[in-house]
Order: C-alpha cells, then structure tokens, then sequence
C-alpha cells in the first residue's frame, strides 16, 4: 500500500508519517511546500524517517498546478490524506490571500491532479477545521456532520472553501473524497506559536498567559482538545474499514477529543503538570482577537458508531506531550 500526505512535513503530518511507519507496511509519499510551519525536515529528521527507506518526500507547492515531473515520482497511490494548509488564524486576520491559496486553490489542484491520472486513488481524505461551523452556543450540543457552515474568519472560511471543493468533486467527478473534520490538535513538535507549547513556555519562564474570555472576563473559551498521534489512530481505523469491501465511508466524518475543556483549565493543567504556578489573565476575546470563536464543539458520535474508539484519553496526551517539551526545548523556541 502506499499513502500520500501531503504537508507530511508539518505538524499533523508528521505525526501520521510516524503512525503509518510504526504501524503499517505501507510506502509514504510526503508533499510538502516547506514554508516555516514545516521547519524544513526536522520534524521528518526527528522520527527517523529520513532514514526510514520507504518514506519519500517530494517538495511541492500544491498553491501552482502539480508538474509532470512530481507526477511521475509520486507513482501509484491507494490513498491521499490531505493536510497541507495555512492554519495560523492571526495570520489569516493580518493576510488572508496566502489562506485563500493554499486551502481554496491548493486543494482545487490536488484534486483535479487526481481526477486526471490514470488510476486514481481508492479514497482521498481531506482533513478539515471545526472552525468552519462558527461558534457554537455555550446551551447547544456539539455540531454534527451536516451542520452549517458559518466561518467566522479568512482561515476558517478557506478551509470551508476547500471543504466545498471535496464535496463537489465527490459529486461532480465520483471522487472518492471523505472530509475528516477535527479540532484543536496537541502533540510534540508543535509550531511555538500554538496554545500548549505557548503555555509551556510562559509557565517556565514564569510569564503571565492571557487566555480568552467573554466580554465580561468571566467565561474562558472552551475547545476539544485532540493529540495528532489520536487523529491518526482514527485515520488508521477509516482506512482499515474502507479496505474492507463492505465499509463504505460517508462523506463527512468529525474526529474530535473526548471532553470539553476551558482554555484555563488547560492551562492550569500544563502547570500542574510542571509543576509550577499559572500567572494568567483573561482578556476580551474578540477585541483582543476579532474574527476568533469563544467555543467550538463537535459531536463524533459517527465515527463512534463506526466502531471506533480513542487510544488515550486527553489527561494522558496532555501528561506525555508537556513531558516532552520539557525535555526538548528547542522547540519551545528556547
């Protein structure tokens, strides 16, 4: 079997090119523009798969149409998972065009690559945001699979473009597309801009955390915490269950933690688990942050009804990845 990622060099990606090679045979193939969310290869270099003998990475900007030359080395593929993206939410207030590139026109390319080429894939997994949903009210459930989407800014509302994309590709040309929407993800080698390793860094430093809250400083934000290698465990299941010739996917499908947390509450977790104070301060979310969302919730009871179940719950992937942080610094940007 051999499994394309593309971003396979970022974040998430590299933590499901470590999933596939301890817990598969299959050949990878990573694409990956290399920008700084990918700090080059160390993520790829740090896993040892370099050095692996059946993971190659090709460098490749999905934002320009795929050249002929990384068609032919990308050979025959049995599935896609697609992760690359722009994701950083500030980023996207300051410049959305690059989001817009990357998420709406690099998908776009992606798909029509794959449409056109002479065996296409058994399935392609788009991986996508909560963030498309909008907020969700602190007295509502989570949303499900056919809740609308209301992007509440220019990350979000490219990542539903590329959402719309699959769906209409799905539609349109009879791609096997399945859209795996998740929440925030945690794990080790995280970019230090994100929330847990931007945490870990202020308690150690014993730096005051702002945390989001509602206009009257009272409500911290709430989220869905999930690890990567969580995310790829359930990818592991899909992908084992759309083999099986009787376990057709549907077309959306959430992934997302098993609990509903604070952002506070996170973050006094991260300090308990160093073992230090918490020195925080709850701010005015949208006018320190416009266009972010105060709650974000998901329902996965789909996949549940699959047949899956998560391999560790978020107090253990918590415990290990603060673990680890403390243990590799560098990437705390220290």
């Amino acid at each position: 079997m051999r499994i394309l990622i593309t971003g396979g060099a970022g974040f998430l990606g590299s933590h499901l090119v470590e999933h596939f090679m301890k817990n598969s045979s299959a050949e990878i193939v990573v694409l990956d523009k290399l920008t700084y969310a990918s700090s080059g290869l160390d993520r790829l270099r740090e896993i040892s798969a370099l050095t692996a003998g059946r993971v190659h990475v090709l460098g490749c900007d999905l934002s320009q149409p795929i050249p002929e030359g990384i068609d032919r080395e990308v050979g025959a593929i049995d599935y896609v998972i697609h992760t690359a993206a722009e994701t950083h939410v500030d980023n996207s207030i300051r410049d959305p065009f690059p989001f817009l590139q990357s998420n709406v026109i690099g998908t776009h390319h992606l798909l029509w690559w794959l449409k056109g080429r002479a065996q296409p894939p058994r399935r392609i997994f788009l991986v996508s945001t909560d963030e498309c949903y909008g907020p969700a009210a602190f007295d509502q459930p989570g949303f499900d699979e056919s809740a609308p989407f209301r992007p509440a800014n220019p990350y979000a509302a490219a990542k539903a473009g590329g959402e719309c994309l699959g769906m209409a590709y799905a539609n349109t040309y009879k791609l096997p597309v399945t859209i795996l929407v998740s929440m925030n993800l945690i794990g080790q080698r995280q970019h230090a801009e994100k929330y847990v390793p931007l945490v870990i860094r202020h308690v150690l430093q014993g730096e005051k955390v702002f945390i989001h809250a509602d206009a009257t400083k009272t409500f911290a934000g709430t989220r869905f915490y999930l690890h990567c290698r969580t995310f790829a465990h359930a990818l592991g299941f899909l992908i084992d269950r759309d083999l099986d010739a009787a376990g057709a996917l549907p077309l959306k499908i959430h992934v997302c933690g098993e609990r509903e947390i604070s952002n506070l509450d996170l973050a006094q977790m991260i300090a308990s688990f160093i073992g230090k104070p918490l020195l925080y301060e709850l701010t005015d979310f949208h006018s320190e942050r416009p266009g972010h969302d105060l709650r974000y919730a998901l329902s996965d009871k789909l996949i549940e009804t699959l047949g899956w179940k998560r391999p560790m719950n978020l107090d253990e992937s918590l415990k290990k990845t603060v673990a680890w942080y403390l243990c590799n610094q560098k990437w705390l940007g220290l």
